[in-house]
């Protein structure tokens, strides 16, 4: 074999194999929505992790909750010549003209966490999400087995209007509950996935509901909102947990000190690693030309005060929240 040829092959060999010299090549622009939550900032924190192991050189942008934000950065990561770009979504729609951009200049596009509108699915390579329908399910099924045939008035803190999860999370809850006629929302509003929202937002509930007397559960579409929220009912003189049930999803830290303080009940985790499986997808696609599956699908898990909170808690505060 002459030299020419043994470099040929040599470029071949490390072309297919995933992680190995043509993805310490890559650059990969993230628009990351912000840092809302505490689950959002571990994502941020593993996906650097997840860059670093395969040495790829990962560009996050900040969006501070903006879309406008995430369309400039979309824009700056296609005048870059990226190689590949990584989404957040923080709405599910007005995503076209950007997208269309990126895939003129054959940038592919991977969605993590959230999805968007369906018509927009040709615009993008694959979506790293969980089951969002399927959170709220779990979520509500929960709170029906748990309560049992006593009539229970949930309030609902809501995510970001207009974002995919919170839609997702509010009909799987509607369909755990569908069932159980005891069991009924009977308010809900947002609290833009932060705990000073849903704290605020929580308070209104109490004082609308007599004090919080007639409330028998709280259904928050992310903990860092029912964080708030407990905080509301406890210096609104309530035992939450107790006078109230909680359930929610995320399965942040904080989430597991509470119920380790008996403080909550339930939740459902969603993973921080979104990026690991998108950075497998992107290395595949770009060395081997293999087309990932349009859906990813993430695991999602439920967590009572039955699961040793406090280990959970420990084993999870290194993770970056």
């Amino acid at each position: 074999m002459n030299f020419k040829a043994l470099l040929l092959a040599s470029a071949m060999t490390a072309a297919a194999v995933p992680g190995i010299a043509l993805a310490q090549d890559l650059t990969v622009g993230f628009s990351q929505i912000g840092s809302e939550s505490g689950w959002r900032a571990a994502e941020t924190t593993v996906s650097k992790s997840e860059a670093a192991k395969r040495k790829i050189n990962l560009k996050i942008a900040d969006a501070q909750q903006k879309q406008e934000n995430q369309i400039k950065a979309i824009r700056s990561f296609v005048a870059q010549n990226v190689d590949a770009i990584f989404l957040a979504p923080v709405v599910s729609t007005g995503w076209e003209a950007v997208l269309k951009e990126a895939k003129e200049a054959k940038i592919p596009v991977v969605l993590l966490d959230r999805d968007i509108d369906p018509s927009g699915k040709d615009l993008y390579l694959t979506a790293v999400t969980s089951d969002s329908v399927h959170e709220g399910k779990v979520a509500g099924e929960w709170l029906v087995k748990t309560v049992g045939t006593k009539p229970c008035n949930v309030v609902e803190l809501q995510g970001t209007v207009g974002a995919s999860v919170a839609t997702n999370r509010k009909k799987g809850f509607e369909a755990g509950i569908a069932g159980a006629p005891n069991v009924k929302i009977v308010r809900s509003q947002t609290g833009d996935f932060t705990r000073a929202k849903g704290k605020e937002v929580m308070e209104s509930f109490i004082k609308a509901e007599g004090g919080g007397a007639s409330i028998c559960a709280v259904y928050a579409h992310n903990d860092d909102m029912m964080v708030g929220a407990i905080q509301a009912m406890k210096e609104a003189g309530l035992k939450p947990g107790k006078d109230i049930l909680t359930a929610s999803i995320d399965a942040v830290p904080d989430i597991f000190k509470a119920m380790a303080a008996g403080e909550a009940n339930a939740t459902v985790e969603l993973t921080p690693n979104m990026a690991g499986p998108a950075f497998d997808a992107i290395i595949a696609y770009k060395t081997k030309g293999t087309v990932p599956p349009k859906w990813i699908q993430t695991e999602s898990k439920l967590y009572t005060a039955a699961d040793n909170p406090q280990a959970v808690y420990d084993s999870k505060k290194g993770l970056g929240y």
